[in-house]
């Protein structure tokens, strides 16, 4: 069995070395590999280097590397990265260090069990570690996870996590159209629709980082969210 994790980067050099072992070191049973895939957006800085370099450092690690022509944002480099997964599942890990890879057996286990088809992992259950930062940010994440669930009909707490994993069969077969953040409401929406769809969410940790240490999500995100929501729950199947 292989697990895929598809990182996203833009410009991240501080962090995309460590966050790379991390990925390496983290635990899985004997019987799953991992496929690394990173799809850079295009960075100006030392990103794609540091990425080779650690391809050069662990051979033994499958790690993909591709650079989009243009900067064009997360959603279409999810994509890209989506349609070159060839694992049985599918995992999205943020190139920062907000969120921890040891916790992957955690994420995996309901559709190790064969319950759950998508898992979410949830920063706002579980006694799990959260750092504390912005507080309309968390305001605004439980607004947008509310008004997804009132169109989905879905309970998830957090709506709005990087940490989706995915039978990557699933995920394929979806036709994704959002190139930025609109990645999440867009992905929610449309597996609402999947008839008899399991989905499971899992506590999982959040060691949030600043506007200082390179956080690029901003109050434009949140708007544009808010109309995928309405978008892709009202008008596009």
């Amino acid at each position: 069995m292989i697990l895929s994790i598809v990182i996203p980067a833009y410009n991240e050099e501080r962090t995309i070395t460590e966050l790379l072992h991390k990925v390496a070191a983290s635990p899985l049973p004997l019987s799953i590999q991992k496929e690394i895939i990173v799809v850079d957006d295009c960075s100006t800085d030392h990103t794609g280097l540091l990425v080779r370099a650690f391809q050069q450092g662990y051979p033994d690690v499958s790690t993909h590397y591709v650079c989009q022509p243009t900067n064009q944002g997360k959603g279409a480099a999810l994509r890209t990265g989506i349609q070159l997964a060839t694992g049985d599942w599918l995992i999205i890990q943020d190139a920062d260090l907000e969120y921890d890879p040891s916790e992957y057996i955690l994420l995996l286990q309901p559709l190790i069990d064969g319950k759950a088809d998508v898992v979410y992992g949830t920063r706002f259950i579980g006694n799990h570690p959260h750092r504390v930062l912005y507080f309309w940010h968390s305001v605004g994440n439980k607004i947008l996870t509310l008004v997804s669930n009132i169109f989905t009909d879905l309970n998830l707490t957090d709506m709005e996590t990087c940490y989706k994993v995915f039978r990557t069969a699933l995920i394929q077969r979806i036709d994704l159209r959002e190139k930025r953040f609109g990645f999440e409401p867009e992905i929610t929406a449309k597996l609402a629709r999947v008839p008899g769809i399991r989905i499971y969410e899992v506590g999982i940790s959040y060691y949030g980082r600043t506007y200082s240490d390179g956080k690029k999500i901003g109050w434009r995100d949140g708007f544009r969210a808010m109309y995928a929501i309405l978008k892709y729950n009202l008008f596009v199947a």
